[in-house]
């Protein structure tokens, strides 16, 4: 074992490599736009350059005349797309912004695609292709001219009288906090390939959802589900951007039946920030009422999340935030903000990220009011109930907390701001509090096992680099009783048994609990015929060592045996008396997932962490670097202690960016982004990530789904925003309260 493959503790999987990995190291493994396809023609979308206005011309005379150029798609010609349902929730559409004009909604839109015999003919022609637009002043954000504010649809948690508790309350806190919008930018682009054979149809898209991909096109082009097929081997990077259909697909299927030949588009980078979805901006108002000696009375948590003009999105993190502590009362409200953008949608944590960032800077500013430490306060209002009661499965948040501070040295700390230095730098330390809920998806797979003791697992499940090929290995291997490498694992394409949505950390639990199901109907099988029973999982998850089944398998006359398994949650159960009659396996198969658990389930259900970040800022330049960071994290039994770690690793950083780095620049004249690219977007690189330690908490949770997993991949990156934020604050006494902290906001505070 090493440092990138931690040591199994209790409840913990061996950290066995990456099944794939020898497939991406020596570029074996293939992504969607790599995938082959007899002659194909190439596609070029053309955007518009306004974020508002009307179509009333256009000339593709230039573009037409360019050699090589076999059509080009505009909304003239288009008709016979469907408009898909969009879906807040997810599936079906990214946006209900589908037409390709005459009207403009936003920048970027797409309003026309060129497709010819080669890119850069297609890239050539859309470029000369001419569109007269009338413009019309856009509303750009929050405080745009414009605007329209409205309430989404969504339950906002509520207990006892908040408001009289904070008037009663000793202490009194009220803070404003702000978050930018932030672009997924994942190393593989946004790309397209499809093709016809007579009415069948095949796409190769990176996709968290196999079936959504599946259903939601068919829909689009107007044909049976049966008849099309989606296939994504790998995906390269997504967290949440590639998670539902979004319009170019459609267009690219259109164009590859009139054509009656394969199409291939690869978006650019630029336009990847117009035509999927993003993180929204958001701001909040929190007010906190406590006593004096720490507990908290009253917690109120407003907030606004700015979404396209059409539709509805809205993450409502308040869910979360009003759970985290055991607050005395609670008040919740959430507004979306419409404005002349594309529709956002989910990213990493996608509830959570924002929330979380100003209950924990909140939590922070609440301390030193109170003159307590930060770490003491979260374990002043620690408790296994929420404010209005519900209990939670398992919680083992100050346990993370004890082990990260004695990691980092927080007992070291001096309390007073700008009290810590080192020649002409400011140190400052600060902690926050991690949290994401655990969900589960219905789920099927298909599982065969032969007499020679290899295994064959099938599941449309989407290997987007969190290592889910890997860790249904290693369950399958565990129930088996054979080693991991005697099993081989399918997965996305739609044609194999249906997952869940690779989001919301659901896909482990669900898939390695359906895995689980099948394998355990094989042992029956094969016990009831005299076969070895299977070794009984151990609480140091490994895999097994081999079994001899030759003699079993000939009692049963059969080569293979082959077991197909539905798992379904028992929140999500059809049930009457609830409201609930649609069978859950019926709508994942038609491309819609249903989750359990989390706060719907009869216990709160999360995964929590605490986070310890050293920061270091110019006393005269106000540079800040990240000398350091601790995050120590407990989500119920670890499949696989590299890949665990590898998410939480990943999280921290991305959670460094987005309090340092990240955001996207709008400019308030034309709601344009302008810094749509790799070069200006910025985001860390190695200098800027140093020491850091991740701790994997030991708990056991058998209540959260059958194989006590809870989500690890979006856990990590949630609290680190605020504990960055609190650390700056320590290290200057300035309280930077609106993301992200860069060093103009400090020179001028």
């Amino acid at each position: 074992m090493n440092r990138a493959a931690p040591d199994p503790k209790q409840n913990m999987g061996k950290p066995e490599p990456r099944l794939e990995g020898r497939l991406k190291v020596t570029g074996e493994a293939r992504y969607a736009s790599d995938m082959p396809v007899n002659n194909p023609a190439f596609a070029f979308l053309i955007t518009s350059p306004v974020a508002k206005g009307q179509i009333t011309a256009i000339d593709l005379a230039d573009a037409k005349a360019v050699p090589g150029v076999l059509d080009i798609f505009t909304h003239e010609n288009t008709g016979d797309l469907k408009h898909l349902k969009y879906d807040p929730q997810g599936g079906g559409g990214s946006t209900s912004i589908q037409d390709f004009g005459p009207k403009i909604q936003h920048d970027g839109q797409i309003i026309g695609m060129v497709v010819a015999d080669t890119y850069e003919a297609a890239r050539e022609a859309a470029y000369k292709a001419k569109f007269e637009i009338a413009t019309e002043k856009p509303s750009a954000g929050f405080h745009s001219e414009g605007v329209k504010e409205a309430s989404p649809k969504k339950s906002e948690p509520k207990a006892g009288d908040a408001e009289k508790a904070f008037d009663d309350a000793a202490v009194k806190f009220e803070g404003w906090y702000g978050t930018p919008t932030q672009h997924h930018n994942p190393i593989e682009l946004f790309t397209t390939t499809v093709a016809w054979n007579n009415d069948e149809l095949t796409v190769y898209e990176p996709s968290q959802f196999m079936y959504g991909l599946k259903n939601s096109l068919a829909s689009k082009v107007g044909v049976k589900p049966e008849k099309v097929r989606a296939i994504s081997h790998f995906v390269g990077g997504a967290f949440g951007s590639k998670a539902q259909l979004t319009p170019r697909t459609g267009l690219v299927a259109l164009a590859a039946k009139r054509l009656n030949r394969p199409v291939k588009l690869v978006a650019t980078r630029d336009q990847g920030f117009t035509i999927a979805t993003y993180r929204a901006e958001t701001q909040h108002k929190i007010r906190i009422g406590a006593q004096r000696d720490g507990k908290i009375t009253s917690f109120q948590h407003q907030g606004w999340e700015l979404t396209s003009r059409p539709d509805a999105y809205a993450v409502g993190g308040v869910e979360d935030s009003a759970r985290l502590y055991s607050f005395g009362a609670v008040k919740t409200d959430v507004k979306n903000v419409h404005a002349d953008r594309n529709t956002p949608g989910f990213m990493r944590s996608p509830p959570v990220v924002p929330y979380i960032y100003a209950l924990e800077s909140a939590m922070d500013e609440l301390a030193y009011q109170l003159k307590m430490d930060p770490v003491e306060l979260r374990r002043v209002n620690d408790g296994m109930k929420d404010a209005t009661g519900k209990e939670w499965s398992s919680r083992s948040l100050m346990q993370c907390y004890d082990e990260a501070a004695a990691a980092f040295g927080w007992s070291k700390r001096n309390a007073e701001p700008g009290s810590m230095r080192d020649g002409d730098w400011l140190i400052g330390w600060g902690c926050a509090s991690a949290v994401y809920p655990t969900h589960m998806g219905p789920a099927a797979a298909r599982v065969q096992f032969s007499a020679d003791g290899q295994a064959r697992v099938q599941i449309a499940a989407h290997e987007i680099g969190t290592g889910i090929l890997t860790v249904v290995g290693q369950i399958a291997a565990e129930r088996l009783g054979i080693p991991v490498e005697n099993v081989r694992v399918e997965v996305g394409d739609s044609v194999l048994p249906p997952a869940p949505v690779a989001g919301g950390s659901t896909q482990t639990a669900s898939c390695c609990s359906v895995v689980a199901k099948a394998c355990d109907a094989i042992n029956a099988r094969l016990n009831a015929n005299g076969g070895t029973p299977a070794p009984a999982p151990r609480e140091t998850v490994g895999t097994g060592t081999g079994r001899n089944h030759e003699e079993t398998f000939a009692r049963l006359g059969v080569a293979t045996l082959e077991e197909y398994a539905e798992q379904v949650p028992k929140e999500v159960k059809p049930n009457p008396v609830m409201g609930l009659v649609v069978d859950p396996m019926k709508k994942l198969y038609s491309g819609s997932s249903m989750l359990g658990g989390g706060s719907h389930a009869e216990k709160l259900m999360y995964a929590l962490g605490a986070e310890f970040v050293e920061v270091r800022v110019h006393r005269l330049t106000r540079e800040i670097r990240v000398p350091r960071i601790v995050g120590a994290f407990a989500a119920g039994r670890i499949m696989n202690t590299r890949t665990a770690r590898s998410q939480y690793m990943g999280g921290m950083i991305w959670g460094i960016s987005s309090a340092l780095h990240e955001a996207t620049e709008i400019d308030p004249r034309y709601a344009r982004y302008t810094n749509d690219n790799l070069a200006d977007y910025i985001i860390p690189v190695n200098a800027d990530i140093q020491q850091l330690e991740v701790i994997l908490v030991p708990e056991k949770d058998d209540l959260v789904n059958p194989v006590g997993v809870k989500g690890i991949g979006e856990l990590a990156n949630v609290g680190t925003a605020a504990a960055v934020a609190n650390a700056v604050f320590h290290a200057t006494g300035v309280r930077v309260r609106e993301l992200p902290i860069r060093l103009e906001k400090l020179l001028t505070a």
